[in-house]
């Protein structure tokens, strides 16, 4: 550690808050610290810090359906972070979101000695739970589409929803169709609030949603067969890019142009998004930095700093080449 700050022209002390995740540091002094600790490649003894700490250096994931597109991403910015922080992570996954899987999978990382534990389970169900249960670690919950707290992340899905919704509406769509997801995400009421809420403003009637019992491109697909029999319809949300699609594909396979006879949008914006034909409408979701806000989060409680409302992370509708204006000729 000596070495590390008379390369980067600091303290000692400036090195382990850095070192040691502090957020108290300027940028430019952290980027210097990481720059020297690069250039040495210094390792921080881990045993030696447990023990002068107190923890075991360790952060607990809880996760549910990893499978899915946020989850799974959530957990790559968690790990992420957690590593340039000096911790590892263990991680326990459950396949029910009842009290007691929640509990047990609690019980499992606490039993495994960890430091914190943040939660990977955005569904209804689990939050429910979760506000009820207690445990003897900081923890910090993901929970798509709620409201800022001290213990959630959350992107704000709902402005997300509306902020596709009235792009749609502004290029001159009478109103907007969704293509909802399954019942109990806590993204789909999220997203399903701001499809609605935006059309309300608009004055705009709000059709009957395409449910869906699951996230996939197939579930899109079979909307988008009835979305192409309804001449009506010009204009599409879907819950997410995987639907979209297959809501496209489709539509296309009964000859319906996107965008020319119908509009659509999709959600999350999938790294492969940008190469569907069309390149699809969507909205671009940060999950990457739910984890490391989360793990940022819990470091503070283990620091003993309060707890401050963890500010929600904000959508971004990136447009492409799957909306376009209403068709004035119809289809």
């Amino acid at each position: 550690m000596v070495d590390v700050a008379r390369l980067a022209g600091v303290s000692q002390q400036t090195v382990s808050r850095v070192v040691n995740g502090h957020t108290n540091v300027a940028p430019e002094i952290r980027e210097r610290v990481e720059r020297a600790i690069a250039q040495l490649r210094y390792r921080r003894n881990s045993a030696a810090r447990s023990l002068a700490t107190s923890r075991s250096m360790n952060l607990g994931v809880l996760s549910y359906a990893l499978a899915v597109h946020g989850p799974a991403l959530a957990l790559f910015g968690i790990a992420d972070e957690a590593r340039r922080s000096g911790y590892a992570t263990s991680l326990v996954s459950i396949a029910e979101v009842d009290r007691a899987s929640i509990k047990a999978g609690l019980d499992s990382l606490v039993d495994d000695g960890v430091d914190a534990i943040v939660v990977l389970a955005p569904m209804t169900a689990a939050a429910e739970v979760l506000q009820r249960l207690d445990a003897d670690v900081p923890v910090v919950r993901f929970e798509q589409g709620s409201p800022a707290g001290p213990a959630t992340v959350s992107i704000d899905e709902t402005l997300g929803a509306q902020v596709a919704t009235r792009h749609l509406l502004d290029l001159g769509h009478r109103t907007v169709h969704f293509v909802g997801g399954p019942e109990g995400w806590m993204a789909s009421e999220a997203r399903r609030r701001g499809w609605q809420t935006e059309l309300a403003l608009a004055g705009r009637p709000a059709p009957t949603e395409f449910a869906s019992p699951d996230w996939s491109a197939e579930s899109g697909y079979r909307a988008g067969v009835e979305i192409a029999a309804d001449r009506s319809i010009t204009a599409v949300l879907a819950i997410n890019d995987a639907m979209a699609l297959g809501v496209i594909k489709a539509l296309e396979d009964r000859g319906v142009r996107v965008p020319a006879d119908v509009s659509v949008v999709g959600f999350d914006d999938r790294d492969e998004s940008a190469f569907f034909r069309p390149a699809l409408t969507t909205v671009r979701l940060d999950f990457t930095e739910v984890g490391r806000r989360a793990v940022e989060s819990v470091l503070r409680a283990l620091r003993g700093e309060m707890a401050d409302t963890i500010p929600l992370i904000q959508p971004e509708l990136k447009v492409r080449d799957s909306t376009g204006p209403v068709s004035a000729a119809g289809r």
